[in-house]
C-alpha cells in the first residue's frame, strides 16, 4: 500500500497551508473555479459596499442640483452659492467651491469637490486633481442626472460587480505568473516533487487567504467597524498574507522520493520479503 506521503491530497479549500500545497498538483481548471468563487464572493462584498455606503450618498448630491447646469467647453456653469454641500456621508461627501477656496471641507473619508474650471478629490491617503473634459458637453443639474441615476444605477452595480471578477482574475493571474518561477525554485531546493506548473496553480491559491481578509475588511470598513487607514493597512497585510502563505505551503509538499517512489536496487540478488 501507497504511504499517504505519496498521494496528493485533494484540491478543494486554499485556506491552510496544506490546502494551498494541494493546488500545487491539482489542475489549472480547478484552481481557477475555486478562484471564481472567491472573485464572486469579494465581487458581492463590493456591491454591498457601493449600495449602502456610496450611492446614497450620490443621489443625495444629485437632488441637491439646481435645475439647470451644466459642463461647457471645460467650464462648470453653475448658478447656486458657491462654496456650498451637496452631500455628506460618512464614507462620500459631494461639495461645490467654484474657486476652491477651502470652506467646504468635510470630515468624511473621501471628499469629492466641484470647481469652476476642475475637480479635487480629498482623502486621508491623498489629494487628486482633475480637469473637465474640454470638447464634451455634460449635465450638472437635477432634471437631468436624477432620472439617469434611476435609470443607470442597476447598471452600474452589475458592471461594478463584473469588472471586480475580471480584474481580480486577471491581478491573481500576474501575480501567480510573477510568483511561479520562485515557488519552483524553493520546492527544488527543499526537494519538493512540484512542477512549474504546479507552481502557478499552487501561487495562485496562495492568493486566496488574503483575497478573502480583504473581502471581510471591506465589510467591516462598511459597517463602521474602523477607518480608510486601517483599511489601507489590511490592504497591505493582505498581500503579505499570501508571501506567507507561499512559504508556508511548499514545505507541506511531498518529498521528491515519497512522491517518486524509491528505485529497487537492480543489483539486489535477494529475492523480495513475502507479503
Amino acid at each position: 500500500m501507497d504511504s499517504p506521503a505519496s498521494k496528493p491530497a485533494f484540491a478543494w479549500q486554499p485556506l491552510t497551508p496544506r490546502g494551498v500545497a494541494a493546488f500545487g498538483h491539482a489542475s489549472c481548471g480547478r484552481l481557477l473555479a475555486v478562484q471564481m468563487i472567491f472573485a464572486l464572493f469579494a465581487a458581492a462584498i463590493l456591491v454591498w459596499f457601493l449600495s449602502t455606503a456610496w450611492f446614497p450618498t450620490i443621489a443625495q448630491a444629485i437632488t441637491q442640483l439646481p435645475a439647470t447646469g451644466e459642463i461647457r467647453g471645460g467650464k462648470l456653469r453653475w448658478d447656486g452659492a458657491s462654496p456650498t454641500d451637496l452631500a455628506e456621508g460618512r464614507f462620500l461627501a459631494f461639495t461645490v467651491d467654484l474657486q476652491h477656496e477651502g470652506k467646504a471641507r468635510s470630515p468624511a473619508h473621501i471628499q469629492v469637490e466641484f470647481g469652476r474650471s476642475d475637480y479635487q478629490v480629498f482623502s486621508l491617503l491623498g489629494f487628486v486633481q482633475g480637469s473637465y473634459p474640454p470638447d464634451r458637453v455634460m449635465p450638472f443639474n437635477r432634471e437631468y442626472l436624477v432620472p439617469w441615476w434611476g435609470a443607470w444605477r442597476p447598471a452600474l452595480l452589475g458592471m461594478a460587480a463584473l469588472g471586480g471578477v475580471v480584474s481580480l482574475m486577471i491581478i491573481w493571474a500576474v501575480l501567480a505568473t510573477a510568483y511561479a518561477l520562485p515557488v519552483w525554485i524553493a520546492g527544488f531546493f527543499a526537494n519538493r516533487d512540484l512542477s512549474l506548473r504546479g507552481s502557478w496553480c499552487l501561487a495562485g491559491a496562495a492568493l486566496m487567504p488574503g483575497a478573502l481578509l480583504m473581502s471581510a475588511a471591506v465589510f467591516l470598513y462598511g459597517v463602521g467597524a474602523f477607518g480608510l487607514v486601517e483599511l489601507a493597512m489590511l490592504a497591505a497585510v493582505h498581500l503579505a498574507i499570501g508571501w506567507l502563505y507561499l512559504a508556508l505551503s511548499v514545505r507541506r509538499l511531498p518529498p521528491v522520493t515519497a512522491a517518486a517512489g524509491v528505485k529497487e536496487n537492480p543489483f539486489n540478488t535477494q529475492a523480495p520479503a513475502p507479503k
